[in-house]
């Protein structure tokens, strides 16, 4: 625990040349005097050598680990417990235009190593041994009490050496409930396309900490509007002023951050910002697919095929994990599904829907609420609430994973002499269809070959 990390870490200094003189920065200070929920690692910063301090953690046992270094910077990493400890030697940087790394380091006092932080909330100082309060600048103090997100120096400065703190801005600006500053605000408007030297796991990695919000809604449209999201965002924003159908009070866009806004991530095993990803790209495939026909009626038709294209494509170049860019991309595959129930609909219809969403089931089903909250309430919708009890009377009646093929792949290649290829799958989907419909039961071996046999034989009458 954190708690325990800090008296490890005060224990360990006292009556040390250390003692007194090293000190809690940036979000835990922060976070603490604002009543927040702390984080679970920690900077500290001290006038002198951080990694020769990283060094005697470690000699004196209250590191887990030899530090992590990175001498260019005068900064170390160590792990104390489960909290991971990042510690500064208070300095002084120079930048290139073309990066946003420090091209050039040098020591400094805690004032000068205060100058060079994004804002000024981040540039409070907690001593480590006595709990006082220090504020560098002056002005950290009140900018936390007034809420307001100010750049220690003219934000064109701040944000021009590292242009990842205009992305910051609008996270902290949601997150905390803050105001941006108009100057920095305004310096985010004249320099967002300065955005496009700046890694873009750097980007996607503040950008995810937005999307982790509940406020992540307006965070997005501030994006929008300081030109942010162009620099990241391109496919996302055809969607502003698409204009849609009757069921509808919002254009593509503004019923997407709706949709972000109500979809309800408590309880999942999803993260929540996947789920709020997978609102906000759900109808990303609309602007393509956009037409009207002779009555003047729009349609999206494919829309979810589409978008599901546009978004993967979209996850992968920001990096995102292969696991969450599927995940992403077949919940806005599937997310229509459970807005086309019907009472009508037999068993075998929900069951398919069960086992199409598999582990997404709920997150779909949180999803698609949100969609229709996020319409016009005076127009008829699907009722979501009798899907869900639908589904949970199918799920009572048999396991979901009584729904397979009797055959495996295997089995089906050695008995029709099959090499792999897509004719081995669909004769498997065949088959798990035919359970599902209930014509086959799951452990009806012999039935499943003559069915595939069947089968087989209709699809090469077919293609001769």
């Amino acid at each position: 625990m954190l708690s325990e990390t800090l008296d490890r870490l005060r224990a360990g200094l006292a009556g040390t040349p250390y003692e007194g003189k090293v000190y809690l920065v940036g979000g835990y200070v922060r976070d603490k005097l604002l009543g927040r929920p702390l984080p679970n690692d920690i900077d500290l910063v001290l006038e002198g050598d951080a990694l020769a301090l990283a060094q005697f953690l470690y000699e004196q046992g209250i590191a887990d680990h030899h530090p992590v270094t990175y001498p260019r910077f005068g900064t170390a990493v160590v792990h104390i417990g489960d909290t991971l400890v990042e510690l500064v030697t208070a300095r002084a940087e120079s930048y290139h235009d073309a990066s946003r790394k420090p091209q050039q380091v040098r020591p400094a006092t805690l004032r000068e190593d205060a100058l060079r932080r994004d804002f000024t909330v981040n540039t409070l100082l907690e001593n480590l041994h006595t709990g006082a309060i220090v504020d560098p600048l002056g002005v950290g103090l009140a900018d936390l009490q007034a809420k307001i997100l100010r750049t220690p120096r003219d934000p064109h400065e701040t944000f021009y050496e590292d242009p990842l703190r205009m992305l910051r801005a609008v996270r902290f600006a949601v997150q905390l409930g803050f105001t941006i500053d108009p100057a920095a605000y305004h310096a985010i408007l004249e320099q967002a396309e300065r955005l496009a030297i700046v890694s873009i796991e750097r980007i996607q990695n503040e950008f995810t900490r937005l999307m982790d919000s509940p406020q992540a809604a307006a965070g997005l449209q501030m994006l929008l509007d300081t030109r942010l999201l162009h620099q990241f965002g391109e496919p996302l924003l055809p969607m502003v002023g698409c204009t849609q159908n009757a069921y509808h009070l919002y254009d593509v866009w503004g019923h997407s951050l709706k949709t972000v806004e109500y979809v309800d991530a408590h309880g999942l095993e999803l993260p929540a910002w996947e789920l709020r990803l997978a609102a906000l790209l759900h109808d990303v495939g609309k602007p393509a697919t956009r037409t009207v026909d002779a009555h003047g009626e729009v349609h999206f038709y494919e829309h979810d095929r589409v978008g599901t294209q546009i978004a993967a494509a979209w996850l992968r170049h920001l990096r995102y994990s292969n696991a969450t860019t599927e995940r992403v991309a077949k919940l806005v595959k599937l997310h229509m599904r459970p807005g086309f129930y019907k009472p009508e609909w037999t068993d075998s219809a929900v069951r398919r829907l069960i086992r199409d969403a598999g582990e997404l089931l709920e997150p779909l089903l949180r999803l698609a609420e949100a969609d229709i909250k996020a319409q016009r309430c005076d127009v008829p919708h699907a009722d979501l609430a009798a899907l869900r009890a639908r589904i949970q009377h199918v799920q009572s009646a048999g396991s979901p994973q009584k729904w397979r093929s009797p055959l495996t792949g295997e089995q089906i290649m050695a008995r029709f002499g099959l090499k792999p290829s897509p004719l081995v799958g669909q004769v498997k989907t065949y088959l798990e269809e035919q359970v599902i419909e209930g014509n086959l039961a799951p452990d009806d071996v012999e039935r499943a070959w003559q069915l595939a046999e069947r089968f087989l034989e209709e699809v090469r009458g077919s293609t001769r």
